[in-house]
């Protein structure tokens, strides 16, 4: 494995930034995670694009122009001879000093490019369905850290990835402070109730996911009637389907939620039919290398 670091190549081995990193230590920098299949980047520009927003969000300035950050992801996939792969695109505010004060950063931002396999869940969830949980821990608060802005500063997300661990379970659903379901610990959540999709608006705590945005193209293209709503976790219990999306995790069904059986405890049909045509998508679209 090759890993790009400010425009060269290490081992894994090698690969090493500076302990006085401001994404070490106070994760202080922004990352996108990126997915490639059959040598096509999946949306490339689409994430490349939100890289840069939650950079301007931090007043992080990136060294390179979104032309130049995406031949250097495209290059990185070419070095490492990988037709399919995930690749973790991670920008920080570079090296400082062990205070806060970002203009002690006093060079350039640390790019870091990262392109491997991953396997988030294992592969009967997608068949079977996935069991999921409601944890405490609530969604980071707009005003505290917009939910917009992907931050390498991702605690809020592992405290409930681990409520849901300590009770045996692979993932957990995080509501927003008033209660309304936000998102999960990595992914987006969608129901199906009488053939229609509803899903949180991206404004009440949860991020506006690229495959969030994909199944809800596809969803208008099979003239599937899509609603971005406040969902409560009574609409979840009663929905006829669920289902989660991220670049990741793709799309993987949900079969139970806080003990309750969704729908027929089994992946649905229009989950299923998602599923079909988004990973025909994939084939199709995306930036060739």
């Amino acid at each position: 494995m090759k890993i790009y670091i400010n425009g060269k190549y290490f081992a894994k081995e090698d690969a090493k930034v500076s302990v006085f990193d401001h994404g070490l230590l106070y994760g202080d920098g922004v990352f996108e995670g990126i997915r490639s299949y059959n040598r096509r980047v999946f949306k490339l520009e689409e994430h490349i694009e939100r890289l840069y927003e939650s950079a301007h969000s931090i007043m992080l300035k990136i060294p390179l122009v979104k032309k130049e950050m995406e031949q250097a992801v495209i290059a990185t996939l070419k070095e490492n001879k990988l037709d399919d792969a995930y690749i973790r695109l991670i920008v920080t505010r570079g090296e400082g000093d062990l205070g806060l004060d970002p203009r002690k950063c006093a060079g350039k931002a640390t790019i870091i490019i990262i392109a491997d396999k991953i396997s988030l869940y294992p592969e009967k969830f997608y068949k079977e369905g996935l069991a999921i949980i409601t944890v405490p821990t609530v969604r980071n608060l707009p005003e505290a850290l917009n939910p917009q802005i992907k931050s390498l500063n991702y605690l809020n997300n592992i405290l409930a990835k681990i409520e849901a661990v300590n009770l045996g379970y692979d993932e957990a659903i995080m509501l927003d402070s008033l209660g309304y379901v936000a998102e999960c610990t990595g992914d987006n959540i969608f129901i199906v109730k009488r053939g229609k999709l509803f899903t949180p608006p991206q404004c009440m705590g949860s991020l506006r996911g690229i495959t969030r945005d994909a199944v809800l193209e596809i969803s208008r293209r099979e003239h599937i009637a899509v609603h971005e709503h406040v969902l409560t976790r009574h609409e979840l219990y009663i929905s006829d389907e669920c289902f989660l999306t991220g670049t990741a995790a793709e799309i993987i069904p949900v079969i139970k939620i806080d003990g309750r059986q969704i729908g027929e405890g089994k992946p649905g049909k229009v989950t299923l039919e998602l599923m079909k045509n988004f990973h025909a998508l994939t084939r199709i679209e995306g930036t060739k290398y």
